[in-house]
């Protein structure tokens, strides 16, 4: 995607500005319908394709059933009202419905929508779908003039409508549970699909434990292992099979080998993870029943065999699928009403945080030819093809799964170096996963692990124990941080205290998990160099906070699962307010000066209004806010949500906002107010944090392995360079070891957040989505 000019999707936004986008579609008409197998998020985008399509000037259509829809016509297009996808961004599936169409593979069936479309004066379709649906939706446009000359022909439609209707603008969403498609990072419904898989390993783990049983579980993914991948990674599971990597000869022989070694480094289960489309290195399937009957001959183990099906499918979407229909089917619409007669039909993407736009047809062909190269037993190149996602998911489990140089019970290792890792700051999920990530890496590598109990303080304490593999068994599923973690910073618990343990317990590096806290502490130590030689080793951050303020990374450890914490209490609320008529809701997130976790479950629950830190606001904008709500209370849908940074505004304050807002809402809607607290904090990991916590623990494992080897010098470790204190963040499409010393001038200290903030672009699509028509519909933001 590199190749392709992108404009940042805010610069996109911006051209919607009250004083412009209701002329963009003027007279113009949009068709969405969502084709083939139904996935979590699909709710999301037909929602926002109608409701940016409205805000443009354009009528939308609602086309349901898919293709057969379009092509029997009739009541199944129907023009959508504003309120015809209210309520609809919390259901699973697809409200206008989805079915599979013989009649549209033949031509005869492509004349009729076409005549549909054209008396419904419909010229710009959003398709939304696998690579299929897509597919045919560029054969459609490219058979288009031909199929309104045949029209014309048969009397079927009239000349001038012809002329009018000469060109077809198709754009599509990509909408698979199976994360199949290549172009984009995600497909919508992937990560609502991990939610669902990941919450049965949890709970087969339990009985499994209970029984020492192994469980062999069979997921989705008939022609890619994404879902597999990504579960193994995010359950640390014992074996995976997956298409892209498939297993030699000899894969019953290495798979007990493995089986054998977790039972005798302490595990009561064994966890193996089958993708439908599991093939061995011939290209022969490879079933749940055979990996089950190789464990029962070889190891006489209790198996027994899960297969998740279509729950998979089923459920609420995450944020994330939430917030990603929205985003991309806002840049559907946008991308629809700039095309001209030479654009070719697009696909929305997710490239890094991005939405973009890509050429279908470019990513079709290159999804073809993943299933080419697995045809001819080329699995790195279908690997390779699949993308930078499911890449390096692929090389962490890779690289964690070909070590094997754990010891024994005790994992005690000849090796002299030393490796701690230790948790800063508030509590994240998916603290735990990083920490057991990073003890596992260090030890199949042959360095020892020792763990810091809470945090700096309990290292200036000597609170460091010797971790084994063990030790850290199934923390990959617990919240909160078993280590203990505490804000102390070493300035305030003391710096050579720090030296002195360092110095005492041989520590060669250090990795730390945590928040704000953790980056200003690595700060204060690289600093101290100078005064104290005992901190001349590497030292790592990973950011792990809900409130994702840490500079240096898009994207903290915790965020994930927060972000959904809030979104399910936000879901709760809102359906409780429906057997209660015209009430809103004021809701107080965590996050302190940083409006991450208000402005993103804003999005994801459908919030009127966010109330944010970085966003000032006045009496006059909370005064407007309410006239909104007031206005909507009239209509058909009679609820308000509102949300608020707990720190947003000294002066207007949760209470202040809620006493405002009871006066100024009085015969017209009450309200009630929440604080929710530390349930943001509380919770399992979200399937996202255990992947992330899991790849970035292990990188940050090989980064201070491998500087403590140019470091090393007759078994003395030096590291003095700005690059041996760094954090390692994902930056837009990758991640990379930022040093700390080159972040300071990105960070607001006062305010504890980063001076730029990229989710900051997103802030006027939830005023788009919210209905605001005046002229601050859409903030000012910068054109970058």
């Amino acid at each position: 995607m590199a190749e392709h000019e992108h404009e940042h999707e805010h610069r996109r936004l911006e051209r919607t500005r009250s004083t412009s986008r209701s002329f963009m579609g003027f007279g113009r008409a949009i068709g969405v319908f969502t084709s083939g197998g139904d996935s979590q998020g699909m709710n999301a985008a037909v929602r926002a394709v109608v409701r940016m399509g409205m805000t443009c000037g354009a009528k939308v259509f609602l086309i349901h059933e898919g293709y057969q829809g379009m092509v029997d016509g009739g009541e199944n297009i129907k023009e959508a009202a504003w309120d015809s996808v209210s309520g609809i961004l919390q259901l699973g599936g697809t409200v206008i419905g989805s079915a599979r169409c013989k009649d549209f593979r033949q031509r005869e069936g492509r004349l009729k929508a076409a005549c549909n479309l054209v008396t419904h004066g419909i010229t710009n379709i959003c398709a939304i779908g696998g690579d299929g649906s897509l597919t045919g939706a560029n054969l459609f446009r490219e058979e288009w003039p031909s199929l309104l000359e045949e029209l014309v022909q048969n009397d079927k439609i009239t000349k001038e409508q012809q002329i009018k209707h000469s060109h077809l603008n198709i754009v599509g969403l990509v909408g698979s549970i199976d994360n199949d498609f290549c172009g984009t990072d995600m497909t919508i419904g992937a990560d609502s699909a991990l939610h669902r898989i990941v919450d049965c390993v949890d709970a087969i783990s339990t009985t499994a434990v209970s029984h020492q049983r192994a469980f062999v579980l069979e997921v989705m993914g008939r022609h890619c292992g994404y879902l597999a991948l990504v579960t193994g990674l995010a359950c640390g599971a014992d074996w995976i099979f997956i298409p892209e990597h498939p297993p030699g000869d000899d894969w019953e022989e290495k798979m007990c080998q493995r089986l054998n070694n977790a039972r005798m480094w302490g595990n009561r289960l064994n966890v193996i993870i089958v993708s439908e489309g599991a093939i061995d290195c011939h290209g022969k399937p490879i079933t749940s029943q055979q990996v089950k009957d190789a464990i029962c001959r070889k190891l006489d183990i209790d198996t027994r065999i899960t297969v998740l099906g279509h729950v998979q499918r089923g459920g609420s979407p995450s944020a994330f699928d939430r917030i990603l229909g929205t985003r991309m089917g806002a840049e559907a619409v946008l991308a629809l009403l700039e095309a001209t007669p030479d654009t070719p039909a697009y696909v929305v993407s997710l490239d890094g945080n991005q939405a973009v736009r890509v050429p279908l047809m470019e990513c079709v062909k290159k999804t073809q030819e993943v299933q080419k190269a697995m045809d001819n037993l080329d699995f790195d190149r279908a690997a390779k093809l699949r993308g930078r996602t499911f890449q390096g998911n692929l090389e962490i489990y890779k690289k964690l799964g070909a070590m094997s140089k754990a010891q024994s019970d005790s994992c005690k290792s000849s090796n002299p170096f030393n490796i701690a890792v230790m948790n800063v700051g508030a509590p994240a999920a998916g603290m735990n996963a990083a920490v057991r990530s990073a003890v596992r890496t260090c030890l199949y590598n042959g360095y020892n692990a020792l763990a810091v109990h809470n945090g700096y303080e309990g290292l200036a304490n000597d609170m460091v124990e010797e971790f084994c593999w063990t030790n850290v068994s199934h923390w990959e599923s617990l919240g909160g941080s078993n280590l203990g973690t505490k804000r102390t910073l070493p300035s305030q618990c003391g710096i050579d205290k720090i030296a002195e343990v360092i110095k005492k317990r041989k520590i060669h590096g250090i990795i730390c998990i945590g928040g704000f806290e953790a980056y200003q502490g690595a700060i204060e130590l690289e600093e101290a160099r100078s005064t104290f030689v005992d901190l001349h080793i590497p030292i790592v951050l990973l950011a792990a906070t809900i409130s994702n303020n840490v500079p240096g990374s898009d994207m903290s450890i915790g965020c994930d699962t927060g972000l959904n914490a809030v979104c399910e209490t936000c879901d709760r609320i809102k359906m409780s307010a429906s057997g209660t008529k015209r009430r809103t809701f004021v809701l107080e997130t965590m996050g302190g000066y940083c409006g991450y976790l208000a402005t993103m479950s804003g999005l994801a629950a459908g919030a009127d209004a966010a109330y944010i830190f970085e966003e000032k606001f006045t009496i006059k904008d909370l005064q407007m806010n309410i006239n909104h709500l007031r206005n909507k209370m009239r209509g058909r849908i009679q609820r308000g949500l509102v949300l608020r940074n707990e720190k947003a505004n000294e002066n207007f304050s949760t209470d202040f906002i809620h006493r405002l807002y009871s006066e100024e809402g009085k015969n017209v809607f009450d309200c009630r107010v929440n604080v929710l607290g530390h349930m943001q904090q509380g919770g399992v990991p979200s399937p996202f944090d255990r992947n992330y916590a899991t790849k970035s623990a292990a990188k940050a494992a090989f980064w201070t392995m491998e500087k403590i080897a140019n470091g090393n010098t007759d078994g003395v470790v030096k590291c003095t360079g700005h690059n041996t204190v760094c954090l390692l963040g994902m930056k837009r499409r990758q991640m990379v070891f930022q040093p700390v010393h080159d972040l300071k001038e990105e960070t607001d200290f006062k305010h504890r957040i980063p001076n730029t903030q990229w989710w900051m672009q997103l802030r006027p699509l939830l005023r788009i989505m919210a209905h605001y028509s005046d002229d601050t519909a859409v903030y000012e933001t910068e054109i970058v």
